[in-house]
């Protein structure tokens, strides 16, 4: 599979090869793609509420209430979850939302979301991601003439800084290097850009899962 390359300018640079078994899959896997995205949710999420138990409670521990002739139920203190300013019953703790995924089904779904993208017409490949001085206005522009509204750029192995600097004050526009591709950031943007140097390195990442595998 082949894809036209363009400048920052919007001027033809080519074309680049793109391997089909990463970013040619027919039929997306809807599945796989939640699973992942889910895996990565869960390892962001800091798990740090907690509520307080009975006994992390201050309150008096004095008996409130007389045994017998109140009319009402015997209690002895009021740090028991029925009362306002109780303990609360089987409440959040703190804990680590984390959960696995094999490696196999992450390298899946990341050229399952290479491929989403490729079958939308989403994916545009461009010569180089680099500036030659980090000027927002500037990038605005070009990314205009490109059609980028919404969207998630991938750099080769180090991102340009001026590209950088220019790209993190633009609303919807993620600049990634190439080892930070991820599924969840390739699907929550509507347009995914590569560089050729990111094709290579994804190229690489996935030679070097199938070989691990």
């Amino acid at each position: 599979m082949e894809l036209a390359v363009q400048t920052l300018d919007g001027k033809s640079a080519g074309k680049a090869k793109l391997d089909d078994a990463i970013f040619g899959i027919e039929e997306i896997r809807g599945d796989i793609l939640q699973r992942t995205v889910r895996w990565q949710l869960a390892k962001r999420q800091a798990g740090t509420h907690k509520t307080q138990s009975r006994s992390e409670v201050s309150v008096t521990t004095k008996k409130y209430i007389r045994q017998k002739g109140s009319g009402g139920a015997r209690h002895g203190s009021k740090n028991a979850p029925i009362f306002v300013g109780g303990g609360v019953a089987h409440g959040p703790r703190v804990r680590s939302h984390a959960h696995d995924l094999p490696k196999k089904v992450r390298k899946l779904a990341l050229a399952h979301a290479l491929s989403s993208k490729v079958k939308d017409g989403s994916l545009v490949v461009l010569d180089a991601a680099t500036m030659d001085a980090p000027k927002t206005k500037e990038l605005v522009a070009k990314l205009k003439g490109l059609e980028l509204s919404n969207a998630l750029i991938i750099g080769g192995t180090q991102v340009d800084e001026n590209f950088a600097k220019a790209a993190r004050n633009i609303p919807h526009i993620d600049v990634l290097p190439v080892a930070g591709l991820n599924v969840y950031d390739i699907l929550r943007r509507d347009k995914l850009v590569v560089t050729k140097d990111a094709l290579e390195g994804i190229s690489a990442r996935f030679a070097g899962a199938k070989a691990e595998g």
